[in-house]
């Protein structure tokens, strides 16, 4: 694998372990400080608000100052909050989460740009095996998080994850700027908020932009919500694990062959049914157990995999000359806010209609995100 892509990946793995291995221990923070599960809700999504807002703004600002120096920035901001926490007071979390929000908001949107810059012939492939080392941290982080709280305490996490950071940003020191110009003009260097704004009502991007809210609502079913079913139907927490890391290694390892795909056949035809398969499993897992639950899980993983790949291709390709990073930030946001809203939803349709319900409307919005898709005549290219 290119070693560029490869660094790439890693900058990505950064704020997927970072995020994630700190958000499955947040019980345990909770324990220590003494605070309830509405703080670990905020815990979890002050870090998405943080990439919501930002991450327009850090892709607009890479493609006018440079996309490496913006990442530099991002991985310096990251590791230095993760540093900072152990000698703070603990109470200060939500503090450190929001610069961590941050800091990641610039290196993952511009990581995943570098890597459609540096790949325009081959680029779902690229963006798919981007993504598969990005998506590792998912797979990992449980476990390893979980061995530094029960070996050391839950400020462990931050030393691991700010040395993971610091060792990362020296790797992509090496990383040099595209060689393509950006093509933007001399007067376009100063701020101009229908610039800035201007992807977020282009009409070419707004069906991908709904998909990509879709396909995060599935996302957080799958990280956040199917342990509570399984917990529901009497899975022990390391049998929950291990169904659970299969359908997180399924979204890891489709994401390669999917950009594949997506270059040969089109990313509109891949995420079509990407999106009707992790639908319709989300739909009648709860309907299900043993051997066949477990297989739902794997297909709700594999689809979501195939559309997380295929939307970031999708949005490079159709990025106007010039706004490739301010389009994909753009794309973050909503992911961002998918990433926010969904669990935020489907856990309050349970709390007041029961958990099957909560899984049938997310199953349904799913297949509704679907067929605006089928239904319109939008294309996946320049």
């Amino acid at each position: 694998m290119n070693r560029d892509l490869v660094i790439l990946g890693l900058v990505g793995f950064v704020t997927s372990f970072g995020a994630h291995s700190v958000a499955v221990n947040l019980p345990i923070y909770a324990q220590e400080v003494g605070v309830g599960t509405l703080t670990i809700g905020l815990l979890i999504a002050v870090y998405d608000f943080a990439e919501v807002i930002a991450k327009p703004m850090f892709g607009y600002l890479a493609d006018r100052r440079g996309q490496v120096k913006t990442l530099w920035a991002g991985l310096g901001l990251f590791s230095a909050a993760s540093i900072i926490f152990p000698i703070i007071d603990p109470r200060l979390l939500l503090a450190i989460r929001l610069l961590q929000g941050l800091g990641a908001a610039a290196f993952s949107v511009i990581s995943v740009a570098l890597v459609a810059a540096y790949f325009p012939k081959s680029r779902g492939e690229a963006i798919g095996k981007y993504n598969a080392l990005k998506g590792a941290g998912y797979v990992i982080a449980p476990a390893i998080g979980g061995f530094v709280v029960a070996t050391a305490n839950f400020a462990g996490l931050f030393i691991v994850t700010a040395f993971v950071g610091f060792v990362v940003l020296v790797m992509a020191l090496t990383l040099k700027e595209p060689s393509q110009p950006v093509d933007i003009e001399d007067n376009d260097e100063k701020f101009s908020l229908h610039d800035f704004l201007a992807p977020f009502s282009d009409p070419r991007m707004m069906p991908w932009y709904v998909v990509i809210v879709v396909n995060m609502f599935l996302v957080g079913i799958l990280f956040g919500f199917v342990p509570v079913y399984l917990n529901r139907v009497g899975f022990d927490p390391f049998k929950a694990g291990l169904v659970l890391s299969a359908g997180t290694l399924a979204y890891l390892v489709v994401q390669p062959p999917a950009g594949r795909l997506a270059d040969r056949y089109g990313g509109k035809t891949t995420i079509i049914v990407g999106l009707v398969v992790s639908s319709l499993s989300t739909l009648f897992l709860v309907f299900t157990q043993g051997a066949l639950l477990v297989a739902l899980i794997v297909l709700g993983g594999l689809g979501i995999g195939v559309v997380w790949t295929n939307t970031d291709t999708i949005v490079s390709n159709l990025a106007r000359s010039g706004k490739l990073s301010t389009s994909l930030g753009t794309a973050g946001s909503f992911k961002e806010i998918g990433d926010m809203l969904g669990p935020l939803s489907i856990g309050a349709i349970s709390q007041f209609f029961g958990l099957v319900t909560g899984f049938v409307a997310c199953g349904l919005m799913g297949l509704i995100g679907t067929t605006l898709i089928i239904r319109r005549k939008v294309s996946d290219r320049e």
